[in-house]
């Protein structure tokens, strides 16, 4: 188990990182000390933290695997399209529309994108009781919409929510749906859930998962919400926005 020390908590991470040569989203990390000032400078002591490649437990479902020209969806592969650039003139004549409208002109937005994918879907509407709007998108080649990991299918969640933000009066929350992909997927995240609170349990350590749209957060606090030993915050900025699980200090 890699060991990496620092001034600071963040200063360790950095480092193991850097150690690593990956990016925060691919591994898994735990605190195991904080620092320590010490008085006079006596008992100083370093952060502790140890950090291993994410294993690919929160993506069990399998995804065909092919070339696609995700550069109009997704820069690098993980990031989306900078909103200012993709959605400008998408959005400049839609201001303040109602719920309704809106709604529709984002189906016409995901149908514009998916063609100049190379991947035409039909975008079909569903309205949640609690109030989600689900985008289901219907094409024979779903492996090229999800990408690895879900990976683009996240980046369409993205900017869609953007979309919707920019152009609703309201506020509106969406998913954007391939086939069963996201029943799967909360079926993985339950079970991620799950085992990772025992990790904290038996280490008494926070767990940092990989980055995730806003719903799959809400999915794994709603998951532990009901565990008293257990307590879980987001940190960080979409598109990476993660969540840390961690213990609840009475019991710890």
């Amino acid at each position: 188990m890699p060991i990496y020390e620092g001034p600071t908590i963040d200063e360790a991470i950095s480092k193991g990182l850097h150690a690593l040569g990956m990016p925060k989203e691919e591994v898994d990390i735990e605190i195991l000390a904080d620092a320590k000032k010490g008085f006079l400078g006596m008992g100083k002591k370093d952060a502790k933290v140890s950090i291993e490649p994410t294993k690919n437990d929160i993506s069990e479902e399998p995804v065909e695997s092919v070339e696609v020209p995700v550069k109009k969806v997704v820069e690098e592969e993980n990031t989306p399209l900078s909103d200012s650039e993709e959605l400008s003139e998408t959005t400049n004549q839609l201001v303040d529309l109602d719920a309704e409208e809106a709604i529709k002109e984002l189906a016409l937005y995901l149908t514009d994108i998916t063609k100049g994918m190379g991947v035409p879907a039909l975008v079909k509407i569903q309205h949640e009781s609690n109030g989600l709007i689900v985008m289901n998108l219907e094409t024979n080649k779903q492996g090229m919409l999800i990408g690895k990991h879900g990976k683009i299918l996240n980046a369409l969640q993205y900017l869609s929510q953007v979309f919707l933000h920019r152009v609703a009066k309201d506020k509106l929350s969406v998913v954007v749906n391939i086939g069963n992909y996201r029943q799967k997927r909360e079926e993985v995240l339950t079970r991620l859930a799950q085992r990772t609170a025992e990790k904290v349990k038996e280490t008494g350590r926070p767990v940092f998962l990989e980055p995730m749209p806003a719903f799959e957060r809400k999915m794994i606090h709603s998951a532990l919400s009901k565990d008293e030993y257990i307590k879980t915050h987001s940190e960080g900025e979409d598109p990476y926005r993660y969540l840390v699980v961690e213990p609840a200090k009475k019991y710890f």
